[in-house]
């Protein structure tokens, strides 16, 4: 049996009640994603709180993080981690379908690590099924949402497949919004990268692409993964 939760250097993640567990995805997105300056950061599809608590853990000490997650047992799983944790005042965990959620305040940073397995077949388990594939929250739905929630001068970060970035730039581009960085992720040397983290904004200006390598060799981390996940991963 895998271990029910994953010990963080400030935080542990309890995760046997999610169907998606703590995961290399959600490591980068919450380590990646910038925060700078933000005082309103939403996290769309949090699971077991992972995103929500790293992001916590470097954003500025008067950032509040909303974290959205429809399926019950996982939201009730991330408000466990989240009261467990240091940051229990300042993070709001909300049970809730994305396409239906709606707020009066935009958000300064929105970030999602969404379901997306878009043409694979169903997993008999329906929890893990709405968490792997799209057909509950689309791109389309989801970038739709995020361009009436995001600030004029906010950022979106997803991490996505590699082999859709293209798709989701381009319906970015019919929500007024640009990719201004993007990271491609490589799991091996030599590999292809299998996916990749974009931030978008509002802004028109020009895409800085960087490129990383995870591991050198099965288990051994790069240098670079090492620098980027260092302050969160206990044995880093």
């Amino acid at each position: 049996m895998s271990n029910p939760y994953f010990q963080f250097k400030q935080f542990t993640v309890w995760h046997d009640k999610c169907a998606m567990k703590v995961g290399t995805d959600g490591v980068l997105l919450g380590a990646w994603a910038s925060v700078r300056n933000a005082h309103r950061i939403l996290d769309v599809g949090t699971g077991t709180g992972l995103v929500a608590l790293m992001l916590a853990q470097r954003s500025l000490p008067d950032a509040n993080i909303v974290a959205l997650e429809i399926d019950e047992a996982a939201a009730g799983q991330a408000r466990e981690n989240v009261a467990r944790s240091s940051w229990k005042e300042r993070i709001e965990v909300v049970q809730v379908d994305f396409k239906k959620y709606q707020s009066s305040a935009k958000f300064d940073v929105i970030v999602s690590n969404p379901p997306y397995f878009i043409d694979s077949l169903g997993c008999p388990d329906q929890q893990r099924n709405s968490a792997r594939h799209n057909d509950s929250l689309t791109y389309e739905d989801l970038l739709a949402g995020v361009a009436g929630l995001l600030a004029e001068d906010g950022t979106f970060t997803i991490v996505i497949p590699a082999d859709v970035a293209d798709r989701v730039k381009m319906i970015a581009s019919a929500k007024r919004m640009q990719a201004v960085r993007q990271l491609n992720v490589i799991t091996k040397p030599g590999g292809i990268p299998r996916r990749t983290l974009i931030t978008f904004s509002f802004a028109n200006q020009e895409c800085i692409v960087e490129e990383l390598l995870t591991e050198v060799a099965r288990h051994q981390y790069s240098k670079e993964y090492v620098a980027l996940t260092r302050e969160y991963y206990l044995n880093m």
